[in-house]
C-alpha cells in the first residue's frame, strides 16, 4: 500500500509538473523555445537513466549478497544438523558408559561378597578361625604345604581380579568424563551456530528490505522517465507542428471518452495518463478476465488504464490487436505491444520506454517487465499498435 501511495504521489508530481510545463500556449512558443525544452527534458531523462542504472546495479549486488548469504545459511544448517548428530551419539555413548560403570560397580560388589563368603568358609572349623589357623591346622607337613599353596593362589587370584576390575572402572570413568566434556563442548558449539544462524536471518531480512526499497525507487524513476518521455513526445510533436503547419489541429475534447476504431486517434496526452494509471495499481494480482483493480488479466488491465485516460478501447487481446494504427518504426510510450504466448498476440501490455512495458503478467500481477531480454524478448512478435 505504501509503495502504491509513493508511486501515486510521484505520478501526481511528475504529471502535475508536466501539465504546468505545457500549460503555456505551445503555439505562442518559438521553435527555439521548444527545442530548449526538449533538451532540458532529455537532460532530465539522462540523469534519471543514470540513477536507474545505479539502482539496477545495487539490486544486482544485493541479489549476489543474498545468494552468498543463502549459501552461508545452508552451511550453517548443515553444521547444526552435524552438531545434533554428534550430540545424539555423545549422549548415547554417555548412557552406555554410565551403564558400564554401573555393571563394574556391581561386579566389584559381587566380588567383595564372594571374598567375604570365601573367608568365612575358611573360618568355619568349629569357630572363628583365620587363614593362619587354617594353614597351621594341618595334620602333616604335606597338608601344610598344600594349604599354604591353595590359600596363596586364592588370595593372589582374588587380588589380581580386584585390581583389574578397579582399573577397568577407572578407565570407564575417565571415558565418561571425556564424554561429558565433549557434550559441554557440543552444547557450546550449538549455541554459537544458532547465534550465527539468527544473525544471518537478520541480515537476510535487511537485504530483502533494502532490495524492496531499491525496487520502489526504481519503479518511481521508471514512472518519472515514462512521463518525461511523454512530455518529450509532446514537444517533438509541437516541433513537428511548428515546422509543418499543414497538420490538422482538430482534436477531441480533453474530458470526453473517445472510442477508437481501427484508425481513429485519442487525445494527445491520453497515453501519459494511461501509464500513470497503470503505475498506480502495481502489484495488483492477475485474475483471468479481470477488468478492475481487484484483479486484472492483460487485456483488461490495458483497457482499464486507457479508460482512466478518457479513452475507450476493447478488453480482449484479439480486438486490441487491431485498435488504433499499426506502428512500424519502433514503439513509443503508450503504444500497445503484443506477445505470442499461448497464441498469436496472446499477451498485451503498455510500452513505457527504455525497452520496458507495464502489464498484468500471470506470474507477478501488474508489473513492469523488460522486453529486451529473456522470456518477453523471445515472445515479442513485433506487433505494436498506437492508440493516440
Amino acid at each position: 500500500m505504501l509503495k502504491k501511495t509513493m508511486i501515486t504521489v510521484a505520478t501526481i508530481t511528475v504529471v502535475g509538473l508536466g501539465s504546468a510545463f505545457f500549460t503555456d500556449s505551445i503555439h505562442a512558443e518559438t521553435l527555439h523555445d521548444l527545442k530548449t525544452k526538449q533538451e532540458k527534458i532529455q537532460d532530465q531523462r539522462a540523469n534519471i537513466k543514470a540513477n536507474l542504472s545505479k539502482a539496477e546495479a545495487d539490486i544486482a549486488d544485493i541479489l549476489i549478497d543474498l545468494e552468498n548469504l543463502n549459501e552461508e545459511i545452508s552451511r550453517t544448517d548443515k553444521a547444526l544438523k552435524e552438531n545434533e548428530k554428534a550430540m545424539k551419539k555423545t549422549t548415547d555413548d554417555i548412557a552406555a558408559t554410565e551403564a558400564e560403570v554401573a555393571e563394574l560397580e556391581e561386579a566389584i560388589a559381587k566380588r567383595y561378597e564372594i571374598l567375604k563368603q570365601r573367608a568365612v568358609s575358611y573360618q568355619k572349623s568349629g569357630g572363628n578361625i583365620g587363614y593362619l589357623d587354617v594353614i597351621f591346622g594341618s595334620n602333616s607337613f604335606g597338608e601344610f604345604i598344600s594349604r599354604v599353596s591353595a590359600v596363596t593362589k586364592i588370595t593372589e587370584s582374588d587380588q589380581e581380579l580386584m585390581t583389574q576390575i578397579e582399573k577397568d572402572k577407572e578407565n570407564v570413568e575417565k571415558k565418561l568424563s571425556n564424554l561429558e566434556d565433549m557434550k559441554v563442548e557440543l552444547e557450546g558449539m550449538k549455541t554459537l551456530i544458532l547465534e550465527q544462524k539468527e544473525q544471518n536471518e537478520v541480515k537476510k531480512q535487511e537485504l530483502k528490505q533494502k532490495k524492496k526499497d531499491l525496487q520502489a525507487k526504481k519503479d518511481k524513476l521508471q514512472l518519472k522517465d515514462s512521463n518525461l518521455a511523454s512530455l518529450e513526445a509532446q514537444v517533438r510533436n509541437s516541433i513537428s507542428s511548428a515546422t509543418a503547419p499543414q497538420v490538422s489541429s482538430s482534436q477531441s475534447a480533453g474530458g470526453q471518452l473517445t472510442t477508437l476504431g481501427s484508425k481513429s486517434l485519442a487525445p494527445s496526452k491520453s497515453f501519459n495518463s494511461a501509464i500513470s494509471a497503470g503505475y498506480s495499481v502495481l502489484g495488483t494480482p492477475y485474475v483471468w478476465a479481470g477488468k478492475r483493480p481487484g484483479g486484472f488479466d492483460c487485456s483488461g488491465f490495458v483497457s482499464w488504464a486507457y479508460s482512466k485516460a478518457g479513452v475507450s478501447i476493447p478488453s480482449s487481446t484479439s480486438a486490441l490487436s487491431g485498435v488504433g494504427s499499426k506502428v512500424t518504426s519502433g514503439p513509443q510510450p503508450g503504444d500497445l505491444v503484443f506477445f505470442n504466448t499461448y497464441k498469436t498476440n496472446g499477451h498485451v501490455g503498455i510500452y513505457i520506454g527504455g525497452g520496458k512495458f507495464i502489464g498484468a503478467q500471470n506470474s507477478t500481477g501488474v508489473a513492469v517487465a523488460d522486453m529486451t531480454s529473456g522470456y518477453w524478448k523471445s515472445k515479442f512478435n513485433g506487433h505494436v499498435r498506437r492508440v493516440r
